[in-house]
């Protein structure tokens, strides 16, 4: 678990890099109005499901029908992250496409929320054949 909060930490440490430079500073999105609204909603969506993951994972254990939902939320952000691929090359047209660097940092983040899920499978197991709770359960990163 501990390798996993680590992974989700340094994803969330890029994503706000991603986000502060190449979409409200590079792109400018939030100043395109209309033609970047379909990209700023999935962006809002993908946020919204992170809020969730960051607020709880660290300090909750999602147990029994619990673990249904956290896999629900974790494969909703994957959805999205892949709708949000195909609705860039729309939006960003206009701009040149997304940035080469942009690209790269999305590829990272790939693979970095891969590896977290990886790490993170052996915890959701275990919670999954537990009695249904959400229950709190600071987790122990100093074990990594």
């Amino acid at each position: 678990m501990a390798v996993a909060l680590w992974l989700l930490a340094l994803q969330g440490v890029i994503g706000a890099f991603d986000t502060a430079y190449y979409h409200e500073w590079r792109a400018r999105l939030p100043g395109l109005g209309r033609q970047a609204a379909s990209e700023l909603r999935l962006h809002a969506a993908r946020d919204a499901f992170y809020a969730v993951i960051f607020a709880t994972l660290p300090w909750f254990a999602w147990q029994g029908l619990w673990t249904i939902a956290l896999v629900t939320v974790l494969v909703a952000e994957i959805v999205l992250t892949m709708a949000d691929f195909i609705v860039e090359i729309s939006v960003r047209k206009p701009l040149g496409d997304v940035y080469g660097g942009e690209r790269l940092t999305h590829a990272a983040m790939g693979i970095l929320y891969g590896a977290m899920l990886a790490n993170l499978f052996p915890t959701i197991r275990d919670w999954g054949v537990r009695p249904t709770a959400l229950k709190w359960s600071p987790a122990h990163i100093r074990d990594a």
